[in-house]
């Protein structure tokens, strides 16, 4: 017998919340049933181009009986309480990337969801783009040896009156570009080398008058087995950069790029020589429209349907926040500090 489609209701009709949305109605597993949203009209908009039902009150998508999972794509600031209400009436939940303002909330998230029974995702779509993919399965296969370093930086060039929108109010982000961007590239690390024995964290407001939030954040992660990680994330990037390396005793994979304005995705994998010199070099390019959303999508499905193996679980988004709480304290002390 054939599964009926998983009813789908979006909370928050923004740029994530719509991109979201047409995925679902798009996927035959899928429909797409209320889009919910402060902004009437852009509820309205969005419920026409994938036939949902529009709303403004989030309670009305957790409440109802014809909705299987809900989709959070609000400003941080709700995010945790919608979903924690999502669950609690039975609903799977795919909350957006930060999980929540801070680790407190991203804990009542994970406990929740556990008491639930339900499926839980952070939307983490970066691990979904085929570069990163290919890199960490060839890492995983051991094509690059022991992990020595990661470089990863992140960014685009803020905007004049950021200050004035929900990511520039700290009641409504929690954080400045670390909680924005800089949980992607965490997730990543966190991916491919586990959580951080230690941490050092710098915040830096150098162009944008966001008052105590960062459009700059720096860190340097030290990992068990000597491993150590740089990230760099920016909103003052001149030109809009996305660069992710793994390095190892064998060989190195950089990725680069994330279609569209950050360039044209690529993954180049080196190959030390073992009688050392220029190493082997492979390039590839991965063009064409951005397919991790659909992918996410469909990791979430199979989830839901009984499978295993799903990216950006609850544990996974609680050890990224875990990592992000330490940068902060790590700034605020002008120390290293234990995630």
């Amino acid at each position: 017998m054939a599964l009926s489609p998983l009813r789908t209701a979006v909370v928050g009709c923004g740029l994530i919340g719509r991109r979201r949305a047409l995925v679902a109605a798009s996927e035959p597993a899928s429909r797409c049933a209320m889009v919910i949203d402060t902004d009437a009209s852009v509820a309205h908009a969005l419920a026409a181009e994938t036939g949902a039902t529009a709303g403004a009150d989030w309670r009305a998508a957790v409440s109802s009986r014809d909705v299987d999972a809900v989709v959070v794509a609000t400003p941080n600031a709700f995010l945790a309480d919608v979903a924690v209400a999502a669950l609690e009436a039975g609903k799977h939940v795919l909350v957006e990337k930060p999980m929540g303002r801070d680790l407190a909330e991203a804990r009542r998230m994970a406990d929740a969801a556990a008491t639930a029974g339900r499926v839980f995702k952070v939307g983490f779509n970066h691990r979904y783009h085929p570069a990163l993919r290919e890199a960490h399965r060839r890492f995983v296969a051991g094509d690059l040896g022991r992990l020595v370093t990661i470089r990863a930086r992140y960014g685009h060039g803020g905007r004049p009156g950021y200050e004035k929108e929900w990511r520039g109010d700290r009641r409504l982000a929690g954080g400045g570009e670390l909680t924005d961007q800089g949980v992607h590239v965490l997730d990543l690390i966190h991916w491919f080398a586990g959580l951080p024995s230690s941490v050092y964290g710098m915040r830096q407001t150098a162009v944008w008058p966001l008052g105590d939030l960062e459009d700059n954040g720096y860190g340097l992660l030290a990992f068990p087995g000597g491993a150590v990680a740089m990230l760099h994330t920016s909103w003052t990037q001149w030109r809009n950069l996305f660069s992710f390396e793994v390095s190892g005793t064998d060989g190195a994979a950089v990725c680069e790029g994330l279609g569209r304005s950050y360039g044209i995705e690529t993954l180049t994998v080196h190959r030390r020589r073992p009688e050392g010199g220029v190493p082997e070099t492979t390039r590839l390019e991965f063009p064409g429209e951005d397919s991790s959303w659909r992918d996410e999508w469909l990791d979430f499905l199979a989830a839901v349907r009984g499978g295993d193996g799903m990216l950006g679980t609850a544990e996974a988004g609680v050890a990224v926040m875990r990592m992000l709480d330490a940068l902060y304290r790590s700034a605020d002390a002008g120390a290293p500090v234990a995630p």
